[in-house]
């Protein structure tokens, strides 16, 4: 389980360096978790040293988000000028993730579903 958190640990440590020489506008561990994801999908799977980690962070998520909950109410005054614009920005990105999301999904899930087609006529042979 230590590998795994390391490894998780060093992806974050690189995006980190990557938002920082080239002045990202971007958070370090996205660019990282990107980097990881691109990683893992050359591998082609997840090796079990760090599936085993991060489903037992994903188990905890609820708490990951104790610390940003903390700081919205630290900052509630800011949040109280700009509500307005958050309110949009949240809209339209969800919105666009949701577009995004059925588009990709679409064609993945014809492809997939032409792959079983395939499979279960050759098991009709």
């Amino acid at each position: 389980m230590l590998i795994g958190f390391l490894v998780l640990l060093l992806f974050q440590f690189v995006g980190e360096l990557v938002v920082t020489i080239a002045g990202m506008p971007v958070p370090g561990p996205v660019v990282g978790m990107v980097l990881l994801l691109v990683a893992l999908v050359l591998n082609g799977s997840v090796p079990d040293y760090l599936r085993i980690p991060s489903e037992a962070l994903l188990k905890h998520l609820a708490l990951l988000f104790v610390p940003a909950g903390v700081g919205l109410m630290t900052h509630f005054g800011l949040l109280k000028q700009d509500w307005l614009a958050i309110l949009i920005a949240l809209i339209v990105s969800t919105a666009l993730t949701i577009v995004v999301t059925a588009l990709i999904l679409n064609p993945s899930a014809k492809k997939l579903h032409k792959l079983t087609e395939d499979a279960s006529a050759g098991d009709d042979r």
